[in-house]
C-alpha cells in the first residue's frame, strides 16, 4: 500500500485549519459573555434577629464589620464600570444609573460616618461559572455621595479588577442601564 504524501498532507492541513476555526472561541466573544453580581450593604449593628452579618474585608490582614443582609444597592443600577490607574496601584470606579445614584445619596446622607461593605461575583474569562465571590472594600462613608460614582481599590488582582469591571459592563448593556460612551 502506497500513502501519496502530498495529499496526506493538504488532508491533513485542512482538518487542522477546520479544527482551529471551529473549536476556538475568540477572546472578543469571552469578553462579550462575561457577566458580574455586585451588591452594595450598610454596615449596621448586630442584633438577635440575624438580619445582619459579619463579614471580612481584606483576606491578607482582615477586617471585620457588622453589615445588613439585603443589600440596598446591586448590578441592576449599573450603568457603567473602569479600572483606572491611581497614585501606586488601580481602582475601580462603578457609576450607577439615576435610581441607583437617588438610592446611593439616601443611605450615604443617612449613614455618614458608617462603611458599606461591597461584595461581587464575576465570572472568570476562562470559566462560564460564577465564582464563590468575595468582599472586595468597605469604605467609609464622610459625605454623601450624590453624582451616583463610587471610587474604591478593591482587595483584588488588576485582573480580578478588568474582569469585574467587564461583567459589570456586559450586564448594564443586557439590562439597557448602559451609558454610551465612557463616563
Amino acid at each position: 500500500m502506497k500513502i501519496r504524501w502530498s495529499r496526506f498532507n493538504t488532508y491533513f492541513v485542512l482538518a487542522l485549519l477546520l479544527g482551529l476555526l471551529c473549536g476556538c472561541k475568540s477572546v472578543h466573544s469571552k469578553l462579550k459573555s462575561a457577566y458580574a453580581h455586585l451588591t452594595l450593604h450598610i454596615e449596621a449593628l448586630p442584633d438577635a434577629t440575624h438580619k445582619t452579618d459579619q463579614v471580612a474585608i481584606n483576606r491578607e490582614s482582615p477586617v471585620f464589620f457588622n453589615v445588613d443582609k439585603e443589600p440596598f444597592l446591586t448590578e441592576k443600577a449599573v450603568k457603567g464600570a473602569k479600572v483606572i490607574d491611581a497614585m501606586g496601584g488601580f481602582q475601580l470606579t462603578i457609576q450607577f444609573d439615576r435610581q441607583g445614584t437617588w438610592l446611593l445619596e439616601s443611605y450615604t446622607t443617612a449613614n455618614k460616618s458608617k462603611h458599606f461593605a461591597i461584595f461581587c461575583q464575576w465570572a472568570d474569562l476562562n470559566d462560564a461559572e460564577l465564582n464563590k465571590g468575595r468582599w472586595l472594600a468597605a469604605p467609609k462613608i464622610t459625605a454623601p455621595i450624590r453624582d451616583g460614582i463610587i471610587t474604591f481599590t478593591p482587595d483584588a488582582s488588576r485582573e480580578d479588577a478588568e474582569e469585574i469591571a467587564t461583567g459589570l459592563n456586559n450586564v448594564a448593556n443586557k439590562l439597557g442601564t448602559a451609558k454610551e460612551g465612557n463616563f
